[in-house]
């Protein structure tokens, strides 16, 4: 038999909605995103490229941060990881990497495109882990409503980049 030292049996409840905490940082961070988005069209043209720029960072940084949420809710998951959660982690990691390093290189519409293919991910295949137990249970119905601002936002953004003359 194993000692307390080699294994523990834990005991847990889930709400299905989030707590008010956790919910009001979900959505905050989001707001640099939607913000930067509503800038570039009501802003100064001559601040467009900061812009641009910082908020595709922003995008990036927050998808390679849910990548880790994802590995860490992974570890407490009775036997182990399991394979979805494992190439979810890494399709979100890669997709934020990736997006950084072309917002590096100037491929912001391109960028643009991962972003957001990253947060309709988490749209789509947060709910779904919810409802396997492969995430929290009220990721069900905080991560369509969470991601659909970025969504938005990006789209947004994109279609700015993509008739501005400044990103050709």
């Amino acid at each position: 038999m194993a000692s307390d030292r080699q294994s523990r049996t834990i005991t847990a409840s889930e709400p299905a909605e989030p707590p008010p905490l956790g919910a009001a940082l979900a959505f905050l961070a989001m707001l640099p995103i939607a913000a930067g988005a509503v800038y570039l069209w009501i802003g100064s043209e001559a601040q467009s490229f900061l812009t641009v720029n910082l908020t595709l960072l922003w995008a990036a940084a927050i998808l390679t941060f849910l990548a880790g949420v994802r590995r860490g809710v992974s570890f407490r998951q009775p036997g182990g990881p399991t394979l979805t959660q494992l190439v979810t982690m890494l399709w979100l990691f890669g997709l934020g990497f990736a997006a950084i390093v072309e917002t590096v290189w100037a491929y912001t519409l391109t960028a643009t495109v991962l972003a957001i293919s990253g947060f309709v991910s988490l749209a789509i295949l947060d709910p779904i882990a919810a409802r396997n137990g492969e995430a929290p249970l009220f990721f069900a119905s905080l991560r369509p409503i969470q991601m659909g601002i970025p969504i938005v936002a990006l789209i947004a953004l994109g279609a700015y980049v993509w008739q501005s003359p400044l990103f050709g």
